[in-house]
């Protein structure tokens, strides 16, 4: 009885992560490809209105933020899967 709980909560947790990693993931790659376009815009152009080397963007800011969350709900992730194992050891 106690593996069928565990399964559950794992696959619970697991579809979880996997919804909520969904969006940060989605928002990071779109800036990333974002800033790639302006980079090479600016490449092309010629352009000398790029940010300092050191110097944090808004977008360098959000990015750390979807970071953190996909991180974080990967973590959940990891926590099902463990779950889903720890069930099969203990049937």
């Amino acid at each position: 009885m106690i593996n069928i709980l565990l399964w559950a909560a794992g696959i619970v947790l697991l579809g979880l992560a996997i919804w909520r990693i969904r969006g940060p993931f989605g928002r990071m790659t779109e800036l990333d490809r974002l800033a790639d376009n302006a980079e090479r815009y600016d490449a092309w152009r010629g352009s000398r209105l790029t940010s300092a080397g050191g110097e944090k963007t808004g977008a360098d800011e959000m990015r750390e933020m979807m970071r953190r969350q996909v991180i974080g709900w990967g973590l959940v992730g990891v926590i099902g899967i463990t779950l889903i194992f720890l069930g099969f050891a203990i049937h």
